[in-house]
């Protein structure tokens, strides 16, 4: 059929009247199927069990499935519940009928204790483990490291710390495991933002090798991407007693003399265009050890902090920026610098985690609360990544950086395409049906969630 100029256009000549009535619309039709996910996870049941002690009127179980419906609808903080009442899908997403005031929400919150946020840990951990056992990776490489998290003057246990941005602001600084193949957050610990990055990392670190032996033995092959500041004794003797790889940025610390044996190196080798490096044995005799240490000089255009080869070099030679990787892993240096550069991948993870599921919200100013709050962003992002593997994402070839092997969206992307689609709860036959407005693409998108989490 031949289409007109005419049929193309539609005349505006007023404003359209806005009027609020009780109808069973939904803004957000594609947490049903998170809902089908969820409970093919089992995680109302595992969440009933393990959250006995703050359970109440609501049910905790229910109450951390409406935290989680609220990150997925785009929501950030506890008082945007209010904006989201009315909407029938959020209230199946979680099972209630009456959803709480704001205030009931962070009075739930603020009844969390040690006990309880370590449950929640130990739960992401498990849902995290069974995803990798299911995708049969060969290896499984780990990124640890810390992330600044700004709260007010008034919140429990925030201190001034290590933000560079914002020297004066109090701050959380949890650490936090990231898989680098799938892009889970394996744990997160949340501590005083006044404590160096490696404070409690070993015990963190610790306990989750103990765990990941426990569920794989030791036919897993691990590795661990570490920068400086976890660079000690008791780490390295740690990962070597597990038997697990590790790649450790090293300081050019005056002890360990790194510096004079750049200075005495004549001939580097190339790693890539602008890069060379050579590798020494390094031996700590402060820690009864010998480290395999490489070393690179990256060559650049100005002066930066990490520039030190004026002291060592003529000015003619350029400016160089040098770092050292300390490893017990079997690759070459060429290898070895892309490995390291994989831990880079990371900071996408963290930066969806505080853009889209509210990490760095602070709810309350309760320590407890807080630090649950993290717990349940963690497992909103984890459940949302475990969703997408199990129905949309597509693998990719590994790369030597190891990082994603699967082509798995932002929840931005997410919301967009699945969650935040309009719809209208309806009864037909006696049976309540969501209907939706017809569009091919979506349709097609459905179709295909729907049967593989059917499968």
């Amino acid at each position: 059929m031949r289409l007109t100029i005419a049929g193309l256009r539609r005349p505006v000549k007023a404003d359209l009247p806005i009027a609020f009535v009780p109808q069973a619309l939904t803004s957000y039709g594609g947490l049903e199927l998170l809902r089908r996910y969820v409970c093919r996870l089992d995680l109302p049941r595992r969440l009933r069990a393990r959250l006995a002690g703050v359970a109440g009127d609501y049910g905790a179980h229910r109450l951390v499935l409406l935290v989680l419906g609220l990150l997925y609808s785009g929501a950030r903080r506890v008082e945007h519940l209010r904006y989201v009442v009315g909407d029938p899908l959020l209230a199946r997403f979680c099972g209630l009928a009456r959803l709480p005031a704001a205030r009931t929400l962070a009075n739930w919150l603020k009844r969390f204790t040690r006990r309880e946020v370590a449950a929640l840990q130990a739960l992401n951990t498990e849902l995290v483990t069974e995803e990798v056992a299911r995708l049969a990776l060969p290896r499984l490489t780990l990124d640890v490291d810390g992330t600044v998290v700004r709260t007010g003057p008034q919140v429990a246990w925030a201190f001034r710390g290590f933000n560079p941005h914002h020297r004066k602001d109090p701050s959380y600084y949890p650490l936090l495991a990231h898989v680098a193949q799938t892009g889970h957050i394996l744990r997160l610990t949340n501590r005083p933002g006044n404590v160096h990055d490696s404070r409690g990392a070993v015990r963190f670190l610790r306990g989750l090798l103990t765990d990941l032996r426990a569920r794989f033995g030791r036919r897993l092959p691990l590795e661990v991407r570490l920068d400086a500041a976890f660079f000690q004794e008791e780490m390295l003797k740690l990962l070597a007693r597990q038997g697990v790889g590790y790649a450790v940025k090293v300081g050019f610390w005056h002890w360990l003399g790194l510096r004079a044996l750049v200075a005495e190196r004549q001939r580097w080798r190339r790693v890539r265009p602008d890069v060379a490096a050579f590798e020494v044995r390094l031996p700590v005799e402060q820690w009864g050890l010998r480290l395999r240490v490489v070393i690179y000089r990256k060559r650049v255009a100005h002066r930066t902090r990490k520039n030190f080869q004026l002291d060592l070099f003529s000015p003619d030679d350029g400016h160089f920026e040098y770092s050292a990787v300390a490893t017990n892993l079997q690759l070459r240096p060429r290898a070895l610098w892309y490995f390291m550069a994989g831990r880079g991948a990371q900071e996408k993870t963290l930066a969806e985690l505080k853009g889209e599921f509210a990490l760095d919200v602070v709810p309350t100013n309760h320590y407890g609360a807080n630090s649950a709050w993290q717990q349940l962003s963690i497992l909103a992002y984890n459940v949302s990544r475990g969703f997408q593997l199990a129905t949309l994402a597509t693998s990719k070839p590994g790369t030597r950086k190891r990082t994603f092997r699967f082509l798995l969206r932002s929840m931005r992307t997410l919301r967009f395409l699945v969650v935040a689609r309009a719809g209208r709860l309806t009864r037909i036959s006696g049976r309540q049906v969501l209907r939706l407005a017809a569009n091919p693409a979506t349709e097609r998108l459905y179709t295909q969630i729907t049967e593989r989490l059917a499968a």
